[in-house]
């Protein structure tokens, strides 16, 4: 009985690590940034069960890292937004 880990004919692992690099430039605008991070987690975790384990780790490391700095900049614009300082939010709404 093989009991060997199975290939990773998905590509899920593949995916999650394309993810997490999308994440770290898609954190700058964090309505595209959270889905792209949090779908990469998933894969990543997804496929640490696979041959391509190193890939996968890397992927999630990445998706991990791309969540925490698309959280922190979508608190900094909502705080900047609720006090009013925030340039693009001032232009639109208080001309």
């Amino acid at each position: 009985m093989d009991t060997s880990t199975p290939p990773d004919p998905t590509g899920k692992a593949t995916a999650g690590f394309v993810l997490g690099i999308l994440g770290l430039l898609f954190w700058l605008i964090p309505l595209f940034g959270l889905p792209v991070t949090i779908v990469g987690i998933v894969l990543s975790a997804q496929g640490l069960k696979s041959t391509r384990r190193p890939l996968a780790i890397a992927g999630l490391t990445l998706s991990i890292i791309g969540l925490a700095l698309t959280c922190i900049n979508g608190a900094i614009g909502a705080f900047l937004a609720l006090t009013g300082r925030h340039p693009i939010v001032n232009r639109l709404f208080h001309r």
